[in-house]
């Protein structure tokens, strides 16, 4: 019921305007004074994302001329770009070398490197001229962050993570070694996560529909021969819908979510985990705190054969086909929530996840984050991650983990 009272809420998506919708495409196709007026108009209206796009215009001189003051208004009436802006967009440099070490971690010094090393090439052509224009506007591909990517070269666990093998269950490994664990409580840990944009209304809901591709990796660095311990994988298909104006303004609800998640960890036997998704999620914003919802239904495969889950096949059957963790939903239940909030140039996060049983048999999971732009970069962060529950991986979903974990984070999320 759950699932059918989520997806009913999506009936009353709200028309954007249509001059907003060609003004949208003007401005892709770089026509920026054509789509200048257009974009205008709309946000006088109060549309946030054409506010935001119109103070991008101003700060960029994208069809008008460069307006500092004008940005900052938009901005800040978007609400869109959090509450990281400074009061100054410009300023004078000094010459100091902490000033030039802080220039040079951002995005323009990177952007003006690839200028330089292009301007020899003959962009004479349409085709060369558009390639040249691809990789020096850095959006290679149309990727963009997804989920936070970060390396955390310190994961301290307060126990040991557990071998595993392909070919004998882990019950049988604990009973031939006395310590079947790694060496080391600490490994490092990193995770790079990208989305692509395959299509906008195509339905004519102001739809988006992305295609997503997350790797998580747990690297136990600091051990002899340095092995990847475990590493998932998550290909998704989701599709974005924007709230009405009406839930916006009553319950701060910002848009909806529908996807399909696979996530596996790519062993075979005794070691493969899998399953399968799909989910509804909810984003909500209410100032500098962001809320998403997000509820899940589990797709069913068939059982392994009989003795498989209790350890009795032997090495021969360990690729039996079928469900390699059938009790994964009593350990990382039905769904999850995810909370950013947003204060200065500080990021905090919470995720919560709960299986809801009273019976006791309760599980869950809780993981907080913490980051701080490195040197005022406007993508490279001091990243602090701390996890307590089930679920961290899918190798150790039933294993309750407890873990603190510092680094670096090269993108931020919302939602």
């Amino acid at each position: 019921m759950r699932y059918l009272l989520l997806i009913a809420c999506t009936l009353a998506f709200a028309w954007a305007s249509k001059d907003y919708a060609k003004g949208l495409e003007l401005y892709k196709q770089a026509r920026y004074k054509e789509a200048f007026p257009l974009i205008f108009a709309e946000a006088q209206e109060d549309n946030r994302a054409a506010q935001y796009r119109l103070a991008q215009m101003y700060e960029d001189g994208l069809g008008v001329e460069k307006d500092s003051e004008q940005a900052m208004f938009w901005y800040k009436l978007s609400s869109n770009r959090y509450s990281y802006i400074d009061e100054e967009l410009v300023k004078e440099h000094n010459t100091t070398y902490m000033d030039t070490l802080e220039e040079q971690v951002g995005d323009s010094t990177i952007r003006k490197s690839y200028e330089y090393y292009l301007a020899k090439v003959d962009t004479s052509t349409p085709e060369t001229k558009q390639l040249v224009k691809s990789v020096t506007g850095g959006n290679f591909f149309g990727l963009q962050p997804y989920q936070t990517n970060y390396f955390l070269p310190f994961s301290y666990g307060k126990d040991k993570p557990l071998r595993h093998s392909s070919a004998f269950p882990q019950e049988q490994i604990n009973q031939v070694f006395n310590d079947p664990t790694y060496d080391s409580n600490l490994e490092a840990e990193f995770q790079f996560s990208l989305k692509k944009q395959l299509s906008y209304d195509l339905f004519g809901w102001n739809e988006m529909i992305f295609f997503a591709y997350t790797q998580k990796v747990w690297w136990q660095i600091y051990i002899d021969s340095a092995p990847f311990r475990e590493t998932n994988y998550l290909p998704e298909v989701f599709m974005v819908l924007p709230s009405t104006q009406y839930m916006d303004d009553t319950w701060g609800v910002k848009a909806f979510k529908f996807g399909f998640l696979h996530e596996s960890n790519g062993q075979e036997g005794y070691r493969s985990r899998s399953w399968n998704r799909l989910y509804a999620t909810v984003g909500w914003q209410w100032g500098n705190l962001f809320l998403a919802t997000r509820t899940w239904y589990r797709l069913k495969e068939d059982e392994k054969p009989t003795g498989y889950y209790d350890g009795l096949l032997g090495p021969s059957q360990a690729n039996a086909k079928g469900d390699d963790n059938p009790d994964i939903d009593d350990y990382l239940g039905y769904g999850d929530i995810k909370i950013q909030y947003l204060n200065g140039q500080s990021q905090y996060g919470l995720l919560l996840r709960n299986n809801l049983r009273l019976d006791g048999k309760n599980k869950g999971a809780v993981e907080m984050n913490y980051s701080y732009p490195l040197l005022k970069s406007p993508n490279t962060f001091v990243y602090v991650k701390l996890f307590h529950g089930y679920g961290e991986s899918l190798i150790d979903y039933d294993r309750k983990v407890s873990k603190a974990s510092i680094g670096f984070s090269f993108s931020r999320e919302l939602f």
